[in-house]
């Protein structure tokens, strides 16, 4: 059987017509003539609609005149326990306050963060939660032309409000414990801690402007030789430390993981290692799981608050028209052997 023809996305009508996509979401969701669109234009995007079989607004056409009482999260990926706490924490708000919640990943794609909106907003979503999103401006324009409201969490934009994490003071934290878990005797040497992990996005970027700060201020090196990051993948980091094993023969014994995706990776190379390996390191990573709180080397962890982000989020959410600025949440540091309660304890048994 022939696989139909992809279907048109906003973006692909703002190039046919010429418009922004901001123009072409506004015709496509009934609030051209608010925003004194000409009746050309829109009918110029209508007949690009029909022609190219975008049907993406089934139920946005026409103005937003009564409320759907759906409230949607947009995740980076569902697998981390980050984002799954997150996922928790928000479902249970959102139905204390008798609404339903959506929650959908994109797996950091923007194209697919968009068109995931595009159907939200069919649905005649009344808010949206967007959370890591890789364009997250992008987002907003969707948002703004469809009259819905919308805020950043995770990782910020520039014209919805953004509450995140201290990232900076959070990898102040760990690279500061990292250095002081080594006793005296064995003090830890600028070139025996290393950053691995994390991309050019804004909590990288902090993470990393925390480490170089801290290393520089309390081993009295500069830290730019031993940042590597090897972007938010599993398998990219473990060739990262697969590269590093074959060159130095050893691993550096203090390590700040980026995230507990890379620090997954981390542990695929151990796999493949023995015990020797790795058995006078000790880990800091950027994310919290009680499981690696556990291991046979010492991981000290930064857990987000991820209640705290959601408090402040619906705060933001409640206000008329908050300002597009940037609200820091505090994070925890984690020393190691510790199995901390969270939102996942929330989850019901049900006897079988």
């Amino acid at each position: 059987m022939r696989q139909g023809k992809k279907k048109a996305t906003i973006y692909d009508l703002s190039v046919l017509s010429g418009c922004s996509a901001s123009t072409v979401s506004a015709v496509l969701n009934g609030s051209w003539r608010k925003r004194r669109i000409k009746e050309s234009t829109a009918q110029l995007i209508q007949g690009l609609a029909e022609r190219h079989q975008y049907t993406a607004n089934l139920q946005a056409r026409g103005l937003r005149s009564s409320r759907s009482g759906l409230v949607g999260l947009l995740l980076p990926v569902h697998d981390n326990r980050y984002f799954s706490s997150m996922a928790q924490t928000f479902e249970a708000e959102v139905r204390s306050h008798g609404k339903c919640p959506i929650v959908v990943s994109a797996c950091r794609d923007p194209e697919e963060e968009r068109a995931t909106v595009e159907t939200l907003i069919s649905y005649s979503i009344d808010e949206l939660f967007i959370a890591g999103a890789t364009d997250p401006d992008s987002i907003h324009t969707l948002c703004e032309a469809a009259g819905i409201r919308h805020i950043n969490i995770d990782l910020p934009g520039t014209r919805a409000p953004s509450v995140i994490s201290d990232n900076y003071e959070g990898a102040r934290m760990l690279t500061s414990a990292i250095i002081e878990h080594f006793h005296s005797a064995e003090a830890l040497k600028p070139k025996e801690l290393f950053l691995f992990g994390g991309r050019n996005d804004h909590a990288s970027r902090e993470r990393i402007r925390g480490f170089r700060d801290t290393k520089i201020e309390m081993l009295g090196a500069d830290a730019d030789d031993c940042i590597q990051p090897t972007g938010y993948s599993p398998n990219m980091t473990q060739k990262a430390f697969e590269a590093f094993y074959e060159r130095e023969g050893k691993l550096p014994r203090g390590l700040f993981i980026n995230s507990s995706i890379n620090f997954e990776g981390l542990l695929r190379f151990m796999g493949q290692h023995p015990h020797e390996t790795f058995a006078d390191i000790v880990v800091g990573c950027y994310d919290y799981d009680p499981f690696a709180s556990f291991l046979p080397f010492p991981v000290l962890m930064i857990r987000q608050n991820t209640e705290g982000m959601l408090a402040k989020a619906f705060e933001l959410m409640a206000e008329t028209r908050p300002a597009p600025q940037i609200y820091l949440i505090q994070p925890e540091l984690i020393m190691p052997r510790m199995a901390l309660t969270g939102p996942l304890d929330d989850i019901k048994d049900i006897d079988g």
